[in-house]
């Protein structure tokens, strides 16, 4: 059966396209989800009406990819996982860890689009992840895996690691609990 696609379908086509596909895909998933319509008089002249609102929907999408791209390509995920003496992994970075870290950056990317080499990060160091984006664009991650007592590389080495701050912040914190409590003590002379 020959349909117009009014979405984008994963693994099938964009919108706008013009697809020869299965009776049964077309009648029981396509149609009903309306994913796609039957390719017909009326259905081609509806789709030369909207071809001018879907190029634009294409370039946006497009300028979205590349930019995108220049992002992911900019940034280096620091990873710390615990390994054995050779460097191997306990376990392995999966695309569900790199999908979580480019969410907390802002950057809503499918777990499906990301392929890792070899089917999984196992080793400490570099290793660099490929994300696929809109129109066939390809964006290279970095990605440093560390082992778990190792501390990240910070731009100066004068600087305090975060975690002994906290444990400072966390002991005055304490402290001024503490004398909070003496000094709301009702003083028992006084009574």
């Amino acid at each position: 059966m020959k349909v117009i696609l009014f979405k984008d379908v994963p693994n099938l086509g964009d919108e706008g396209d013009i697809k020869n596909v299965a009776d049964g895909y077309a009648r029981n998933f396509l149609i009903p989800r309306k994913f796609a319509v039957p390719y017909n008089k009326a259905t081609e002249v509806e789709l030369v009406q909207k071809q001018q609102a879907i190029n634009r929907r294409r370039a946006e999408r497009a300028t979205d990819a590349a930019s995108l791209k220049t992002r992911i390509e900019a940034m280096e995920m620091e990873i710390a996982v615990a390994a054995g003496e050779q460097g191997r992994l306990f376990g392995s970075v999966t695309s569900s860890a790199i999908v979580d870290y480019l969410f907390s950056h802002g950057m809503n990317i499918e777990r499906k689009k990301v392929e890792l080499p070899d089917g999984g990060i196992k080793n400490v160091g570099i290793h660099n992840v490929k994300i696929k984006l809109y129109g066939g664009q390809l964006a290279e991650l970095r990605v440093n895996v560390m082992p778990a007592g190792a501390k990240p590389q910070t731009p100066s080495g004068d600087e305090e690691p975060a975690e002994a701050g906290a444990e400072t912040n966390k002991h005055s914190a304490v402290k001024a609990e503490a004398n909070d409590v003496e000094e709301n003590k009702p003083n028992e002379a006084e009574s």
